[in-house]
């Protein structure tokens, strides 16, 4: 069935798509928890709405699409995230994210299609490239902090990711070394059932008297 997603989901799509997913996946996984709503046709038209009110602000010249260009590489745009001690977020900071914060910092919206990057899942400084037009392409200068802090320095931030990749490597080597652990052997099983002692012979009949 196609759902509209209202947030994103990894590996499924972006908020605001149009998606196909399996009947039981939707209704007792997104529709429950508020991830997604039935894609009805007039739910799909307030999309094809949406996404013409979209183009009319998209760069028309390439003049107007480098000045905006220029502009949005002159920002650094500063994410504070749930972290873990190695750096790993806890979620992730995602193209719909740099959309919003591009629109609620700067009144300036965006196709977050045309931004190329995978969803961000470690602290870290980031730059992700945006199509504003033809042959012109912006270098967004992302920062991803844990939630009160300042981003360490790079050589950290490279130390932290080493240490969780050795991490996650040595986990990878015990897993099979677990199981090939030799199993015991099962110890023989003993009947210890008496065995039936023989009947006894019978008796021979007397022979009858001449």
């Amino acid at each position: 069935m196609e759902v509209v997603l209202k947030e994103d989901v990894d590996a499924l799509g972006l908020r605001g798509e149009v998606v196909s997913v399996a009947r039981g996946y939707a209704r007792n996984f997104l529709l429950p928890r508020g991830l997604a709503d039935v894609a009805t046709p007039g739910l799909k038209r307030e999309l094809e709405r949406r996404e013409g009110q979209r183009a009319r602000h998209d760069a028309k010249t390439v003049d107007e699409a480098r000045a905006l260009a220029s502009r949005l590489e002159a920002l650094e745009l500063r994410f504070d995230a749930n972290a873990g001690p190695t750096g790993s977020l806890f979620g992730s900071v995602t193209a719909t994210n740099v959309a919003d914060r591009l629109w609620e910092r700067e009144k300036v919206r965006i196709d977050r299609r045309k931004l190329q990057m995978d969803p961000i899942k470690r602290i870290g400084r980031y730059t992700v490239p945006l199509e504003m037009f033809t042959d012109v392409v912006a270098e967004l200068k992302l920062v991803v902090a844990p939630e009160g802090e300042e981003l360490p320095p790079d050589e950290e931030l490279a130390e932290l990711e080493a240490a969780e990749a050795a991490a996650a490597a040595e986990a990878a080597e015990a897993e099979p070394e677990l199981e090939l652990e030799p199993k015991p052997k099962p110890e023989p099983i003993v009947d210890e059932t008496p065995e039936p002692e023989p009947e006894p012979e019978p008796e021979p009949e007397p022979e009858p008297e001449a």
